[in-house]
């Protein structure tokens, strides 16, 4: 890039080859902390090819941090205000039902069409960075789907992620992040359903719905401690940078699951203020982590897919150096 040759580095996909496991970090005799260097690359990519522009930038800065979280928390606040008139004084009444706070249907439109937005804005960043991938010129013949498919299982097991050694937190909190946020969202989709074609809620505590959920939430809050300390120890060792996109990602998830599963709490035990005062913060939370995803940390996982697909189309998947 400092020779003037950024093109090439941003549309080169061997830098998602990269799982920053850190082993090339433990052992580097001058301390050249190699898996932050590509992690600042691969966070450059992202910046690069956002859409639009400015959002690549917005989600790097800290600066931008207060005015990101104020979009959601303004829009959220608005429709709480149409829908109880004005008069919060009436949320201290009887028992705890969310649904009187904010109604589902206002909610399910919000976030179908804020989803709709954001992932039409994805699409425009991850086809330019696909169309700028032209490194390779020799392709082995493979199809686009069938590269697809096994790049999906590759990662849904994480199997990059556990062939380096020197670190092995990072793949189980990596793991427990990612199957926790995969069970979230499928949790989601189940409660929206169960709504809808059963008029079932709240959900039971015990249903197989709610236990997926909770279950969910734990994997994740443990998998973020585990990744925290994990980063904290590695900037100890001298082996790590802190950075604002890592700390930004793992502070949210753990942020959005602590506050759900506090949510349950409080409305369990028949807590109104503070039950409607959490969920209100949990549902800004998801908003921020989901609506921005494309342009922070959680955006790898679009992008790193797409390059891996590539170089699987090209016989170049496989490229790597290993400790032995």
């Amino acid at each position: 890039a400092a020779w003037g040759r950024k093109d090439e580095l941003i549309s080169d996909p061997d830098v998602w080859l990269c799982h920053g496991c850190s082993d090339c970090s433990t052992h580097c005799p001058r301390g050249a902390k190699p898996a932050d260097v590509l992690a600042s690359v691969r966070s450059f990519v992202i910046e690069n090819f956002a859409f639009p522009n400015f959002m690549g930038n917005a989600l790097k800065s800290p600066k931008y941090l207060l005015p990101l979280l104020l979009v959601p928390f303004i829009i959220l606040f608005a429709l709480l205000y149409d829908n109880l008139g004005g008069n919060f004084a009436q949320l201290n009444e009887g028992t705890v039902q969310f649904s009187r706070f904010l109604p589902h249907g206002t909610l399910e439109m919000f976030w179908i069409g804020g989803n709709i937005l954001i992932f039409s804005f994805s699409a425009v960043g991850l086809y330019r960075f696909w169309n700028s991938l032209k490194t390779l010129d020799n392709g082995n013949g493979k199809a686009f789907i069938p590269s697809l498919i096994e790049t999906v299982v590759e990662l849904a097991a994480h199997k990059k992620f556990n062939v380096c050694k020197a670190d092995s937190a990072r793949f189980w909190g990596h793991l427990l992040i990612f199957y926790g946020f995969v069970g979230a969202m499928i949790t989601a989709g189940l409660a929206v359903m169960a709504l809808t074609l059963f008029d079932l809620s709240p959900i039971p505590l015990f249903h197989p719905i709610k236990i997926l959920g909770n279950a969910s939430g734990i994997a994740m809050i443990t998998g973020c401690i585990v990744v925290a300390k994990r980063r904290v120890q590695m900037v100890k060792e001298g082996k790590a940078n802190h950075t604002y996109n890592d700390w930004v990602l793992v502070s949210f998830v753990f942020l959005v699951s602590l506050t759900g599963i506090l949510t349950q709490t409080f409305r369990i035990i028949d807590i109104p203020f503070i039950a409607y005062n959490t969920y209100f913060v949990h549902m800004v939370f998801i908003f921020f982590l989901l609506w921005y995803a494309p342009y922070s940390k959680l955006g790898h996982m679009f992008y790193r897919t797409l390059a891996i697909v590539y170089l699987k189309q090209n016989g170049r998947d496989k490229k790597a150096v290993l400790f032995n």
